[in-house]
This record gives structure tokens, sequence and C-alpha cells, in this order.
């Protein structure tokens, strides 16, 4: 009897979750074009004149995400730039065929060549949290594809521990999928509240912000085990890839906080700053990890003062 009703429990869980999925995806449905590269399909959507002077500037989302979050953003510059955000493979409406594929590098090529096809052969790349590896990844493997690194409170060292034990757990195959596809969604959608407020503090976290970002879209099982998967292997990646920071020659405004709790500026954006050749650090006094939020005046102006010296510099050069 106790088994039946275990086995029933499961399976109920289990229609609870594909019902959920359902109902997430009709409310927040892709809104750009899907780009076909190895490995994965990634879903783009390019704002702002296509014409315009300078280089494009693509925005890449970090862990737990998905493009809706770099939005805001993204629509701030747009009004004279072009402007590309991509959903991360695995995340949001972009997939890959391997979950494995989780690592900076792979993910770096996979949007190197979607950028490719879209006709975008050198940008400005904007990238927060996680995608601070997978941004730093694109200028040392592509580097003639990297105009400049705008950098968001970026991961780029290893740090102290592991990625917690649900994510470890998650990754793990048989029981990781078991979880994912019976009761992270029903209890994800009870915490998804509380932990977007977390990751925003000490800064109040916008009204809106879990339905306008479609954070939702991180409890379907798919992408709650690709995400679990990059953050397992991500400390091992930047491991891998640190100690070559300083080929980066591209220019890099770093812009952290000091009181950031979820990527911690002294284990990243300090030493990061002190190592690739062209980089500059801005610390915003008493601002956490979300700082396209709390800051977005100057993240903007950043990105648009970097934007303006490369439109000269290719002027001159023409």
């Amino acid at each position: 009897m106790l088994v039946l009703i275990v086995v029933l429990a499961v399976a109920g869980l289990a229609l609870a979750t594909q019902l959920g999925v359902q109902l997430i995806q009709r409310a927040f449905q892709p809104q750009g074009r899907m780009i076909d590269v190895a490995g994965a399909r990634l879903h783009v959507v390019e704002l702002g004149p296509r014409d315009a002077a300078g280089p494009p500037i693509v925005l890449l989302h970090g862990a737990s995400s998905n493009l809706r979050a770099m939005q805001p953003l993204g629509e701030r510059i747009a009004k004279t730039h072009r402007v590309i955000l991509i959903d991360r493979p695995g995340h949001g409406w972009s997939t890959r065929e391997r979950v494995a594929d989780s690592t900076p590098a792979i993910q770096g090529r996979m949007i190197a060549d979607a950028l490719t096809k879209i006709g975008v052969e050198r940008a400005i790349v904007v990238a927060h949290s996680w995608a601070g590896a997978l941004a730093l990844r694109i200028a040392l493997d592509h580097p003639d594809r990297v105009a400049g690194l705008v950098l968001l409170a970026p991961v780029a060292y290893p740090w102290r521990g592991g990625a917690g034990r649900y994510n470890d757990v998650i990754a793990t195959p048989l029981i990781g999928p078991l979880l994912a596809y019976t009761i992270t969604l029903p209890l994800g959608y009870l915490v998804a509240g509380s932990g977007a407020r977390g990751v925003f503090a000490p800064q109040p976290m916008p009204d809106d912000f879990v339905r306008d970002s479609a954070t939702l879209l991180l409890l379907r099982p798919r992408e709650f085990i690709a995400n679990a998967r990059d953050l397992v292997t991500l400390k091992a990646a930047v491991i891998e890839q640190a100690p070559r920071y300083a080929e980066i020659t591209a220019p890099v405004s770093i812009i952290s906080g000091d009181v950031d709790k979820t990527v911690s500026t002294g284990i990243h954006s300090r030493p990061l700053a002190a190592t690739a050749p062209n980089a500059r650090l801005i610390v915003l006094p008493g601002t956490g990890h979300m700082v396209q939020y709390a800051a977005p005046d100057l993240v903007a102006s950043e990105i648009e003062a970097m934007a303006e010296r490369m439109a000269r510099h290719s002027a001159m050069a023409d």
C-alpha cells in the first residue's frame, strides 16, 4: 500500500509539473527568432536600428535567468544602437542537444556561430554574473569578434565552496531528473519571489520583476537541469581559463557592487581589473548583485561610451 501511495504521489507531481510547464510557456512565449547552430537552437531578440553607428551590442544573462532579465537595459540603449539579446544555450527559449554542453567555452562557440549567422562579426559584449565568465571566454577564444567587454558583477575566478548542494543533486544522473520532473516546479513556484529578492539585496526587487523577467521559465525541468549543470561545472571552467586573462587586449569595463553576496567583488572583479591589460573597475557602494537595475544610468552610459569610442576609432580607420 505504501509503495502504491508513493507511486501515485510521484505520478501526480509529474502530471502537475507537465501542466505547469504548459501554463508557464503559454504565459511567456518567445519574442524573437530561432538560430540553429551546432549543438543548439538559440533564441535571439534584436532591438534598435540595424545600421546604427558603432559595433552591435550583445547582452548575455546570468544563471537562473533568461534574456528578459537584460531586456530593460537593452531597450534603454537600443534607441541609438543595434542590440542583440540571446537566451544562453538551454535557457529561456534556447535549447541545447546535450545538457553536458554547460561550459563557457562551448556556449561561447555557439553564441559566436549565432552572431555570424545574423551578420554580426564584431560586437561589444555585455554580460552579467555567470555570463561574465562566458564573455571572457569569448574574448579569449574569438578575440577578433570582441570590440569590448562590459562585465556586470561577473564571475571570473574560482571561489571557496561549490555551487550549492541542491544544484549538485539536480546535476546528478537519474536522481536529478526525477526531482526536476516532479517537485522542482511546484516548490520553485512558491519560493521564486523570495529567491529573486535575495539576489537583489540590499536593493529592493522591482515589484513585477518575476513576471517581467519570465523567471518562472527556469522551473521547467529541462532548463532547471541545464542551469544546475552550468553552475556545477563553472568553477572548473574558470580555473582553466583564468590564467589567460592577461591575453585579453580588448577594453574591459567592470561594474560591481561592494556588498554583492552572490558574486564577491573581492574574489572576481578586483583581481580581473588588476589582470586584464585594458580594464577599468567601478565599484558601487552599498550595491548588491543586480547592478544593471541598481544603477541603470551608469551601466548604460558605460556601454554607450565604449560604443562611441569604437565608432570614432572605426571612422578614423576609414
